[in-house]
């Protein structure tokens, strides 16, 4: 039986995508990428148009959802959302209700039947930053995680390309 949350975590380059991407080609296509990157600069510009068309090719459906994630997460496919730390980064830049958003993203996901895969960055296992802003960023972050891992039917974290799952199916 599929999971219908799977909470992907891992720090960057840990294989959280990849993984996240083997499990839902796992199920029935049509398959929905939520991406949440933005565009930054012209280095992201190169990144995110490479992501589009790699996808493409692969029968991915792609939404671009830099901040209002919910309207892409109301369909009955299979969802991978790529990635909740994109995502409140965007937020905080443009200064949303950070709680008002997790609380509809939880709310969202609860009604949600077909299979979710979330990934995120685990950024809570260094140093504790040097500003404000970084500091708000990692207690977001920390806090976002554990709402959604406590919703998550399975938690996933990657290290170094392997997953160590840290919730186990029931």
């Amino acid at each position: 039986m599929t999971e219908r949350l799977t909470l992907i975590l891992g720090g960057a380059r840990s294989g959280k995508t990849r993984y996240a991407e083997t499990l839902i080609k796992a199920l029935p296509q049509p398959w929905t990428y939520i991406a949440t990157a933005e565009i930054w600069d012209e280095e992201m510009r190169e990144r995110i148009a490479r992501h589009q068309a790699d996808r493409s090719e692969k029968g991915w459906l792609t939404v671009e959802a830099p901040v209002e994630i919910w309207h892409a997460l109301d369909v009955h496919a299979p969802v991978l959302v790529d990635c909740l730390t994109l995502w409140l980064t965007n937020l905080m830049l443009s200064e949303h209700d950070i709680e008002a958003a997790i609380t509809r993203l939880e709310q969202i996901l609860e009604k949600r039947t077909a299979p979710t895969f979330l990934v995120a960055n685990e950024v809570g296992l260094g140093i504790v930053p040097d500003n404000k802003l970084a500091r708000d960023f990692r207690d977001h972050a920390g806090r976002l995680h554990q709402r959604l891992a406590a919703h998550a039917d399975r938690v996933v974290l990657m290290v170094a390309g392997l997953p160590l799952t840290v919730k186990p199916s029931a």
